[in-house]
């Protein structure tokens, strides 16, 4: 998989494609799609949820320009595929699940797998995890009607965050960074995400 379908899309980085060769993909996949959970697409993982394509998940976690301590903050943990991968690459990883049932699986998943630098709770991620904040890196995998304030709030001053932003199939992927007091915003491109739910994303 890692090579076919992350590599082979452009993603390089020794330490994500390592990580990602580690992360057993059929386990935070539906039993019924296990089979598929080393080709190229996104499945899905019940309550209308998916798990994005493994390249999109290397080049979204590239794009966070990650050393190896940073504090990272998920929003759409899913199952906690990307977040058991970011574990690998990052410090410590706090990821925000809005589906009950996903957030438990992920929390079971995390336990089992004995990863012991990723906490995962059920709330609407788009306020951010504000008494765990300042966060060096932010990634959100699920579409924002822009990019919601709480997050750049809770961004270091030198940090990125890494999101889509749109709708529908009118999608872009933008890298945020800190700049002083505001943001600079760079597109990388298209993206297909389903819609972050919530407070300060789209409403239900």
């Amino acid at each position: 998989m890692v090579d076919r379908h992350v590599a082979a899309r452009g993603v390089s980085d020794p330490r994500i494609l390592q990580a990602m060769r580690e992360v057993p993909r059929h386990l935070f996949v539906s039993p019924v799609v296990a089979s598929k959970a080393y080709g190229p697409g996104a499945l899905p993982i019940g309550a209308n949820q998916t798990i994005s394509q493994p390249a999109i998940v290397g080049h979204m976690i590239e794009l966070l320009e990650l050393h190896g301590n940073e504090k990272v903050l998920e929003v759409g943990t899913g199952t906690g595929y990307q977040a058991a991968v970011l574990s690998k690459v990052a410090g410590k990883v706090f990821s925000i699940e809005r589906v009950h049932e996903l957030g438990v699986r992920a929390m079971d998943l995390v336990r089992d797998l004995k990863i012991n630098n990723v906490s995962v709770k059920v709330f609407d991620g788009s306020y951010g995890w504000s008494d765990q904040a300042p966060f060096d890196r932010i990634i959100v995998a699920a579409a924002a009607p822009e990019v919601p304030q709480p997050l750049v709030q809770q961004l270091a001053r030198t940090g990125i965050m890494v999101l889509p932003i749109g709708s529908g199939k009118s999608q872009r992927l933008a890298r945020v960074r800190r700049v002083g007091t505001g943001v600079q915003i760079e597109d990388c491109g298209e993206a297909e995400f389903v819609p972050l739910l919530g407070r300060f994303g789209w409403k239900e």
